[in-house]
């Protein structure tokens, strides 16, 4: 398939550029100062649902739109050109992809809710400082006709405000091992729960949240006990395709404002664009940008078209997509100069955006290591 979008996508993309541009990066500002407790406007999540966004991935069959992850990149990269706090990542992306593997009375209870903009979900998978999802240790043992689960997790996006979270436990086999993980779908409201927010440093949500002792019964499981790996693979994939093309749009908004900036500034009676270092610094960042733009798409489509296939491009999509972004934002900082470490522009929120993201679900040390091992090396 081409590596560009097709007319629906680019019509889908104007829509979101348009919608989201009306509150821009001002909302994230308003969160931030007014230190917010939801971390996002629920009116602006209940604005996406009346624009069909969150529905996108979701079966028609439950009110949603049945298209695909190229659709849910399209609108994650203009919430990256903004800086959009919400929980479409969390909730329109992982936790859509999650639950089409619940039973037919969880996903049409839960799925339209989702839909409705009504229902906010959290993805707990981590445990330590670096994203490692076969290091899971939280155990979840056999207890009457269901589980207990025992552990922490930390790094949880959104999972202070999140009505329902899917949570990755290990029911067999040891720390390391890929075998014996199983999915739970777990109120968080259950007794055992403990959450505590965690602002992070770009201001957008997270959550560590404790489990002491937390009773489910058998219907909680998502997919196979003890076989929840392959499952959890596949969500987590749609997250990292995701995020990446979130911070393409972080990137090259970064990169869109640093070339305006350069042709207003001036510096010894010039144009500071008019410097060839610059110029040259600008053309190779374009150049990352674009090659970049081009193994998100094609991860994006690897996800609707063979998804079994998908890792090794996702990997790449997501390797490539941190590094990119670092470079732009680092750029953009240098070129802006003292001012762009200042709040009065927005340059350094974009920074922030930018660092979280390349740690979310694996920085590019993690997929780099993570195409070796598929690749037997």
């Amino acid at each position: 398939m081409p590596l560009v979008l097709t007319e629906e996508q680019t019509m889908l993309q104007e829509s979101a550029a348009g919608f989201l541009a009306e509150s821009g990066v001002k909302e994230l500002r308003r969160v931030r100062d007014e230190r917010d407790p939801d971390g996002f406007s629920r009116d602006l999540w209940k604005a996406f649902a009346e624009m069909g966004f969150t529905g996108i991935l979701a079966p028609e069959a439950f009110g949603g739109l049945g298209l695909g992850h190229v659709e849910a990149g399209v609108v994650m990269e203009e919430i990256g050109r903004n800086l959009t706090p919400s929980p479409f990542l969390s909730t329109a992306v992982i936790g859509v992809s999650a639950l089409k593997h619940a039973s037919e009375d969880r996903k049409a209870d839960l799925l339209p809710r989702i839909v409705a903009g009504d229902l906010v979900t959290a993805l707990a998978v981590d445990e330590g400082a670096k994203h490692n999802p076969a290091r899971t240790a939280m155990s979840a043992t056999r207890s009457g006709n269901g589980f207990r689960l025992d552990g922490k997790k930390s790094f949880v996006v959104d999972g202070h405000v999140a009505d329902l979270m899917i949570v990755a436990a290990r029911t067999a086999g040891s720390t390391g091992e890929q075998d014996g993980l199983t999915l739970f779908v777990v109120d968080p409201k259950t007794r055992g729960v403990s959450i505590e927010r965690t602002v992070m440093v770009d201001a957008h949500n997270a959550a560590r949240i404790d489990f002491d002792g937390v009773e489910v019964d058998a219907d909680a499981v998502l997919g196979e006990v003890d076989g929840g790996w392959k499952l959890l693979e596949g969500v987590l994939n749609a997250g990292r395709a995701a995020l990446a093309s979130e911070m393409v749009g972080v990137g090259d908004e970064a990169f869109t404002r640093t070339v305006d900036y350069l042709k207003q500034r001036q510096q010894f009676g010039r144009l500071i664009g008019e410097f060839q270092a610059l110029q040259h610094r600008s053309a190779h960042l374009w150049s990352d940008l674009e090659v970049t733009k081009a193994a998100v798409l094609k991860a994006l489509q690897m996800l609707d078209e063979a998804p079994d296939a998908a890792a090794p491009y996702v990997s790449v999509a997501k390797a490539r997509a941190g590094r990119t972004c670092t470079l732009a934002v680092q750029e953009a900082v240098q070129m802006f100069g003292g001012i762009g470490m200042t709040d009065e522009v927005d340059i350094g929120l974009f920074m922030k955006r930018g660092r979280v993201g390349q740690e979310l679900f694996g920085d590019d040390n993690f997929h780099a290591d993570r195409i070796a091992r598929m690749a037997s090396y």
